[in-house]
């Protein structure tokens, strides 16, 4: 693939934070080289910007191409425009050397009117992924005539991604730090009721959520810098636009939840935590395994099989399902765990709604595939070490949680009417989804190796 180059066209940040100091930080950490275009210098520290010197377009020109017409460059990443001529002037200049991959964050909102409406009609529509926070996202249509409010809950926030799409760029990547929710993904009551924030991804037609913890960190400077230049690398490495913006969400995420105190008002995060020993974002070891190119297919074809997709609509066949129910209950008769004694027990409860006694289930052949899988499991619980056998299980594990968690979240679900949503609603419990957060943690599979081998 070779050493990919992101050109960043931005202004700097004296204090090292945010702007181009912080996004050549974020490319270096992801492999990338960068190239800079100056648009502004800043004094500025954690407590704020005392002064913007702008650049004159002209000479923002020559630097752009004098980095294009001679290293060249995978993507663009552009950040504070500064003016209303440097914002025209660089989307002729992407125009002109036929740049296709484009990340924008609008960054300074004192710079987003000039940036609309002199330029949005031209930059936006060449845009490969914009990411504004919410208030910019308000700002950016309230300029250019829309009509809207600030939005309350996830529906409406999903709602003015949507709206912002409209301006022209093909994905947009609406930043929910500003919409913190409770664990239910509703608005919180109460400060300390916030759990988690949700940044929304979204091309014309699908909805991307990405959900993180939410971090009451104040070392917060530059995470928008931060994430578009994440994006930015990413893209330039050739990698799928969601899996791109999801390890990008969680690289600033780890840079947030591994910084320092630096300065007396909002620090900057800590780029480099990727650089350590560790090939994913702290935390996110079961994503970084179950996104690599190998092992994403095989878990789509899982999660998002036939069979999901017509129980979240209730237009399963209940004869299908009733053969899940007993294959399942076998399956799980085969298993030598004791917590698994629970959930046999609600197994038959639920049984017994379609008309499935304990008898019937029990004098029911076993499939082939159950009966592979289930000895599969026994077998490397005899043969292999506990690090192994939680492997083995983790499939089942996470891959109930992932599918209920989705079909419980998706707008074309049907609750109404629906047989199969108290399924659904099982594995999205409280106790499921407790087991399934353990059973992703990071720290459950550091301290099974250690039990295994020390």
């Amino acid at each position: 693939m070779g050493l990919k180059r992101v050109l960043v066209i931005a202004g700097s940040d004296s204090s090292g934070g945010a702007g181009l100091e912080a996004d050549q930080r974020v490319l270096t950490a992801h492999g990338c080289y960068a190239l800079t275009a100056t648009t502004a210098l800043t004094a500025q520290n954690t407590l704020g910007v005392q002064d913007i010197h702008v650049v004159p377009t002209e000479f923002v020109r020559k630097q752009i191409k004098a980095g294009l017409e001679d290293v060249g460059a995978d993507g663009v990443k552009i950040g504070m425009l500064a003016s209303a001529e440097t914002a025209v002037m660089v989307a002729e200049e992407l125009k002109a050397h036929e740049v296709h991959s484009i990340t924008l964050d609008p960054g300074l909102i004192v710079y987003l009117k000039v940036m609309i409406s002199t330029s949005g009609s031209q930059l936006l529509p060449y845009t490969t992924v914009l990411t504004p926070n919410i208030p910019e996202a308000v700002l950016l249509l309230r300029d250019s005539g829309v009509d809207v409010k600030e939005p309350e809950n996830l529906h409406d926030a999903i709602a003015l991604a949507k709206q912002v799409h409209k301006l022209g760029p093909r994905y947009i990547l609406l930043k929910g730090g500003h919409l913190p929710l409770n664990a239910q993904r509703e608005k919180p009551t109460a400060d300390a009721d916030a759990a988690i924030v949700i940044d929304i991804l979204y091309d014309g037609e699908t909805v991307t959520l990405v959900e993180a913890t939410f971090s009451r960190s104040k070392n917060t400077h530059g995470t928008g810098c931060s994430l578009a230049s994440a994006i930015a690398a990413n893209l330039a490495r050739e990698m799928e636009i969601t899996r791109a913006v999801r390890e990008a969400c969680r690289y600033v995420e780890a840079g947030i939840n591994t910084s320092v105190d630096l300065g007396k008002g909002n620090g900057p995060i800590n780029h480099f935590h990727s650089l350590y020993s560790l090939p994913y974002a702290p935390g996110h070891f079961i994503d970084y395994i179950l996104e690599r190119p190998d092992v994403q297919p095989v878990w789509k074809a899982f999660t998002e099989h036939e069979f999901v997709q017509k129980l979240s609509i209730g237009a399963l066949p209940v004869e299908n399902f009733k053969w899940y129910l007993v294959q399942d209950y076998l399956y799980l008769s085969a298993q030598i765990v004791l917590h698994i004694q629970h959930e046999m027990k609600l197994h038959l409860d639920y049984c017994a709604s379609f008309g499935l006694s304990k008898e019937d289930i029990e004098s029911s052949k076993e499939s082939l595939t159950c009966t592979a899988y289930s000895r599969y499991i026994l077998d490397i619980g005899q043969s292999g070490d506990w690090l192994a056998l939680q492997f083995a299980l983790a499939p089942c594990l996470l891959g109930y949680g992932a599918i209920a968690q989705r079909l419980f979240h998706a707008e074309e679900s049907v609750r109404e009417g629906n047989n199969y949503w108290k399924w659904i609603e099982n594995y999205v419990a409280d106790d499921y989804s407790a087991a399934v957060k353990l059973g992703s943690g990071e720290n459950f599979y550091i301290h099974t190796i250690f039990t295994c081998f020390c």
